[in-house]
């Protein structure tokens, strides 16, 4: 303690030293409790986030198929349009190669289940309580690209304003996770 307050050479009365340790013991305690107390409060807001995004998903998984097929009656009445502008039939062959073509393009399973696992991973990360700010911040920079890729993929303007919701969770939660340790 002689050196916190700078070393004089003389001697620190044994009191003093007692009464200043036991209040930065205390200083220290409550500190640490703000802190739990707070990592509570961001963990509580983040799980309600991920839950909320979690709803999300679903609703997106639910509305996928629906746009697919908005998309493949688009093409075949494009597709119609253009050939009986030059005077020829639609061939059903190439109308399923195009709509083949057109349903990869749209497809989001394989963005939305890895949304979904990571969704869960922050559940977990969450949970498991540590230091695992850098994980989260990870995981919230894989759910952003899947989420992005959903949205490019499915043009959809219900679902544009679900994806730039969801980005907004996501950021929300950065910042959180910014606050951790």
């Amino acid at each position: 303690i002689s050196s916190l307050w700078g070393d004089t050479g003389e001697e620190l009365d044994e009191n003093l030293a007692t009464l200043l340790e036991g209040g930065l013991a205390l200083a220290l305690e409550d500190w640490n409790e703000a802190r739990a107390a707070e990592g509570r409060a961001l963990a509580t807001d983040m799980h309600s986030r991920i839950l909320r995004m979690e709803e999300w998903t679903g609703l997106i998984a639910e509305r996928a198929p629906a746009i697919k097929e908005e998309r493949v009656s688009l093409l075949r009445e494009r597709l119609g349009e253009a050939l009986a502008q030059s005077g020829q039939e639609l061939e059903e062959t190439r109308l399923l190669q195009e709509v083949v073509i057109l349903a990869d393009r749209l497809d989001v399973s394989e963005e939305l289940t890895r949304l979904n696992t990571h969704l869960e991973r922050l559940r977990n990360l969450l949970q498991s309580g540590g230091d695992a700010g850098r994980r989260l911040d990870f995981t919230l920079q894989e759910c952003f690209r899947e989420i992005n890729t959903c949205g490019n993929k499915l043009p959809d303007v219900q679902l544009s304003r679900l994806v730039v919701d969801f980005k907004n969770e996501l950021e929300k939660c950065r910042e959180q996770v910014q606050n951790l340790e």
